[in-house]
């Protein structure tokens, strides 16, 4: 299977998973959210708000315009200080890992 639908597939996995614990909110957070500087908009989102609102729709505009992927990322060690309380954190790693396992490896 070709990367890009392999991307698309956890994509909508992680997308699945936020769905069904009550992550996945309706509206998204103001426009000054998107504005944040900071890796993961740390400043002005929490770690699922930016899953949702720019992590997935990136990683997805990318696909849609047949655009290069990204070589290596790194989001579970973030994901695991931001919600090291959260009860579902193993099931929203394991797509996330999956991705970054994808995207390392050539």
């Amino acid at each position: 299977m070709k990367k890009e639908n392999l991307l698309a597939e956890y994509l909508s996995e992680l997308q699945q998973i936020m769905q069904q614990h009550q992550l996945w909110q309706l509206q998204p957070p103001p426009a000054s959210a998107f504005e944040s500087q900071q890796p993961f908009a740390l400043d002005t989102m929490e770690a699922t708000e930016w899953l949702q609102w720019i992590f997935i729709p990136r990683m997805s505009a990318l696909i849609e315009a047949e655009a290069p992927l990204p070589t290596a990322i790194a989001i579970s060690p973030y994901l695991e200080e931001a919600l090291k309380e959260h009860p579902h954190l193993p099931q929203l790693l394991e797509p996330i890992q999956k991705i970054e396992v994808l995207l390392t490896n050539v």
